[in-house]
Order: C-alpha cells, then structure tokens, then sequence
C-alpha cells in the first residue's frame, strides 16, 4: 500500500506531525480499513522523501492512541476502532470523540499506559490559559528561546531539585515536545555510531528511537536491584563496548524495580572508568511511590558529569501536555549548542507559560498530591482483590508505578493467558512485549496490569472477570 500524504515542508507543523494527522483522519472516515497492512516506516519514509525517524515518530503515536498496532515480523496494520465515533461540531469546526461501546468486546482495560484524566484540574488549566492570553501579549505568538523559557526552566530546574535531588542550572535544560523527540535531539549531541546498553525488558518507545537513528543496541538482564552491571561489563562483543547505558533506576519499566542505592554506584562507577561513556536517566514515574521514602535521583549522585537526565510531564499532569526536559551534563550542553543549539524549540511559548504557571503557583504539587493519593486508593484496591489469585500468581511492582506483575506460578503461557482474559472482556498485556528481543524472554509466564485510568469498581469488575477467566474461584 502506498499512501499519497501531502507534507507542507515549509509550514509550522512538524513533517510527523502530518503524517500522523493524514493516517489518523484516514481511518477515523473509513478510507483505512482495519486489518489493512501499512508500509513500513523505512518504506514510507522512501516514498515521502523524509528520514525513518520522522515516520517512526508518525506510526508511534498512532500505536500510543491505538490507531494501529504492530505485529512482530509482519508489520503494522490499522486496529479496529468501532467504538470511535467522531462527531463535527459544525459551529466550531472542532472534532470530539465519544466512546459509545467497548472496543471488540473489551469491558475493562488495564492498560498500563492510561492515567486518571477524571482528576485533572480542566478549570485551573482553562484559568491559567485564559489569564496568559487577556492582555494580547503578542510577544508569546513569537520565536522563543531555542531551549525553551527561561523561567520554565528555573522552575523545572526547582522543582527537580527539591523532589529528585537534581543538581544542575536552568542553563542545562532543555525542553521539549515529549521524551522521543528529546531522544533524537540527544542523538545529534552524541554522534553516530553510538552502542547503547538497555534493561531488557524496557520501554520500547525509547529502543525504538534508538534503533531509527542508526544506534546499536544491545539488551543486558536485569537481576532484582536493576541492571546488571557485571553483564554490562562482560558484553560478548568486546569488540565495541556500550557508549551509554540507558536505565530507569527510580522505577524500572516495566518490572518496577527500585534500583539500591549500591547497584547506583555501580553504575556511576562504570561510567566514570572511560572518557565519552554516560549513563541516561529515565526518571519514570518517580513521583508515584506507595512505600518507604522516594530514592533521590542517579543524576543527584553524580559528580563526574556522567548522567543525563530525560523526564516528562505527560505521566504526571496528562500525555497531551507534551512536555518533557533534559538536562545535559555541562560538556555535553557545549557539544549541543554547537550542533543543535539553533532548533528552535518544539513547545509553543503559550504552552510553555502555562505549565510555568502551573508550577510556581503550587497547583502542579497540589495535583501530584491528589494523584498519589487517588492512585494510592487504586493501588490498594487492586491488591486488595488480588489476594484471591496468590496461590496461582506471584504479584510484583506494587511499591512504586501504576501498574503491577503477575507471573503465573505453573508457567502457563502469557498468550493464553491474555486469549483467556479476552474472552472473558478484560484486556491484560503480555511481559514478552517489552523485551528487545522477545524470542530471548527467559522470564517466567508473566502479564502486566495497569489501573491508572480505572475506577475502583472497574478494578473490581476486571479481577472478578480475570478469576472466572483463569479459574481461580476455589
């Protein structure tokens, strides 16, 4: 299939930015049919004349929505979305979606990715907006620092330093439309032919960011404080030892795992030994932590500029904000001004100046506490019905997230275990989907539930469904 997609090379939307408009509004009028196969990324990119990159970026955030889905080693193909039906709101040209039944079946979802978007502060966002925009502040409407706000960023770099123990200046951040387009800002400060080390399993969007800009990447286990440092040491290629390691040492996507603080020197102490060679901190979910005292973070331990840090807005205040930082070590920040110092930043200043506000009036700490709180009573409730599997599964992840394991004791096989969980209305996910390779997945059977974006009864519903599914009623 070839799909004809106008780019306006020339305009201020992004060329993926485009490209996923185009495919989204293609399926949502029924031009996409599902199960009908797209071209491949490398194959669209061809025929587009743009870089893979930019339409990986396309086709993620279509698979993050669930426009499409990717099966391994036949591609990617557009999902059933029946449940989807947009609505034109002739007065205002704007387009709303309703959800008016549940997608094939599906009565609960525990989808690891969601959050509660029910308790998101809509009238103090909308205060804020309109506020920033009363005075016709024209100077908002132009270019900005390439970096992003000044103020923003001493705020980020506050905020950072009172929570996470980060020690840098605003002068080290860099803020951008999502944690994938950092990556690949990341990519131009770093040079080509870079060997990337990650936890396997891992958080696939970052590998696949990795992979499109030409990186090697090379999968190390984990053990139960994290990444291995002694494989990360004894890689089988010695040819080429990694460049960079890539963790998530506050709380590992997906295993949950809090790295110790021993396991983080470790880490510090490998990438101190060779000149070029930097860990990259993924904080995610830090903020949501149920037991003991928040670890600082791996940056704030550093004292040999060997960090990088990436963190996001999208888990903590809502995926559409599209704002992440990094924080680069001061070599590195010399290296980017030199390269990339002239992008203009991705994040409009209007938005910009919302999320400032947001944070120094103190409504971005009053959110997160109502969030710790209300995912706290989920995460309880879900444990709370989960005591009734325990002589079936272990129950893993449940300090720190929103989301936890459950590994079938007698191994029976994840697919089944999903199939059956399908069958009965509630959707589960499979641990296999998050290892590099997941032919190499070593791990015992083993299924992921996220309850962020669920109510407590449909906790309920999901787990009483799941026990009939798994026959776990005597």
């Amino acid at each position: 299939m070839e799909l004809m997609i106008p780019l306006d090379g020339q305009g201020t939307v992004p060329m993926y930015e485009q490209i996923y408009q185009y495919i989204k509004k293609e399926i949502r009028q029924g031009n996409l049919k599902a199960k009908s196969r797209l071209p491949s990324t490398r194959t669209l990119a061809e025929h587009l004349k743009v870089s893979r990159s930019t339409t990986q970026l396309a086709y993620e955030q279509l698979l993050s929505e669930g426009y499409i889905e990717s099966v391994p080693y036949k591609g990617y193909f557009v999902s059933a979305i029946d449940a989807l039906v947009e609505v034109q709101e002739h007065s205002t040209g704007l387009f709303v979606e309703l959800e008016v039944e549940e997608t094939e079946g599906i009565k609960v979802d525990f989808s690891p990715r969601g959050i509660d978007l029910n308790s998101f502060p809509y009238n103090t966002w909308r205060k804020i907006s309109k506020n920033i925009l009363v005075d016709d502040n024209k100077a908002l409407f132009l270019n900005g620092d390439p970096q992003g706000e000044y103020a923003l960023r001493e705020a980020i770099r506050s905020y950072l330093h009172s929570a996470r123990g980060v020690h840098c200046g605003a002068d080290q951040i860099i803020v951008g439309a999502g944690n994938e387009y950092l990556l690949m800002l990341l990519s131009l400060v770093l040079g080509p032919d870079q060997v990337i080390a990650m936890e396997n399993p891992t958080y696939k969007q970052a590998y696949r960011v990795f992979e499109s800009q030409g990186y090697q990447v090379v999968p190390v286990e984990m053990d139960q404080s994290g990444l291995d440092v002694g494989m990360l040491r004894r890689y089988p290629d010695r040819e080429r030892e990694p460049d960079l390691a890539y963790v998530m040492p506050s709380h590992q996507y997906p295993m949950g795992i809090v790295m110790p603080i021993k396991r983080r020197q470790e880490l510090l102490a490998w990438a101190s030994e060779k000149e070029g060679r930097y860990l990259l901190e993924d904080d995610y979910d830090s903020e949501f932590r149920y037991k003991g005292k928040p670890i600082p973070a791996l940056q704030g331990m550093d004292r040999n500029g060997r960090v990088i840090y990436i963190g996001t807005f999208s888990r903590s205040i809502a995926p559409a904000i599209r704002i992440g930082f990094l924080v680069l070590p001061l070599k590195l920040m010399a290296v980017y001004k030199r390269k990339a110092g002239f992008f203009a930043s991705t994040v409009s200043r209007i938005d910009q100046n919302i999320l400032y506000q947001f944070l120094t009036e103190g409504h971005y700490e009053r959110h997160l506490n109502r969030m710790r709180s209300v995912y706290k009573a989920k995460h309880d409730c879900l444990m709370g019905e989960l005591k009734g599997f325990e002589p079936a599964f272990w129950i893993a992840g449940e300090h720190a997230g929103i989301h936890l394991l459950l590994t079938h004791k007698k191994g029976v096989p994840e697919d089944i275990l999903v199939d059956q969980a399908r069958k009965a209305g509630v959707r589960v996910y499979q641990l296999s989907r998050y290892f590099i390779h997941p032919e190499h997945n070593q791990y015992p059977s083993t299924v992921v539930l996220g309850y962020a974006n669920l109510t407590e009864d449909m906790i309920k519903e999901g787990c009483r469904r799941l026990r009939e599914a798994w026959d776990l009623e005597h």
